[in-house]
């Protein structure tokens, strides 16, 4: 398996947009949950992170960053199909916010496998720019997507959160295309 360069910088940019773009969303759809809720959630966050620690040396292949890769992907489109077809349950906020909390778990190990696999500062910049420059451009589209849905009179925000993830479903399914295209078997 290889790591391409540029394929790999689009996919970083159009990841960082969808995380942009979802930001705001968030605090809608946790609003049901109670706040112990949270406390609970970051300590499982916190031992998930220290468990993916313990095991950095088995996971330090590109093979397996792949692997994890696509699974943070895989569960983003989960939540998204599962959030389009249950918006309005509790469960559904509890489920979204489990899927951050994983995906968050994935995000220390991937984070830190980007920086082995890239080795050399300059690519590491690239890296960073085309996540920087896709979580701008995110917040920027879903700030002109919801003024634009108030406009033409959608002020319910849950109604407004449920319109952005029709848009980020296509979103998330181009971006595990690009996770595809960035990494090729030899």
């Amino acid at each position: 398996m290889k790591l391409h360069f540029h394929p790999y910088l689009r996919y970083k940019f159009l990841n960082s947009l969808f995380t942009g773009m979802v930001g705001g969303s968030v605090f809608t759809i946790y609003g049901s949950l109670s706040p112990s809720t949270f406390s609970v959630g970051g300590i499982i966050l916190a031992l998930g992170l220290m468990g993916m620690a313990y095991v950095y040396h088995h996971l330090m292949t590109l093979k397996r960053f792949f692997i994890l890769s696509f699974s943070a992907e895989a569960v983003m489109l989960l939540m998204i199909g599962y959030f389009l077809i249950f918006p309005k349950y509790q469960l559904t906020a509890l489920i979204v916010y489990g899927a951050y909390q994983l995906s968050f778990m994935f995000g220390g190990y991937l984070v830190r496998a980007e920086t082995h696999f890239a080795r050399k500062a300059r690519i590491m910049g690239w890296i960073d720019i085309a996540k920087q420059q896709g979580y701008l451009t995110g917040l920027l589209l879903s700030y002109g997507f919801y003024k634009a849905l108030e406009h033409y009179g959608s002020a319910d925000a849950k109604v407004q959160v449920f319109a952005l993830h029709m848009v980020l479903l296509p979103l998330e399914l181009a971006i595990i295309m690009l996770l595809f295209g960035a990494f090729r078997v030899k």
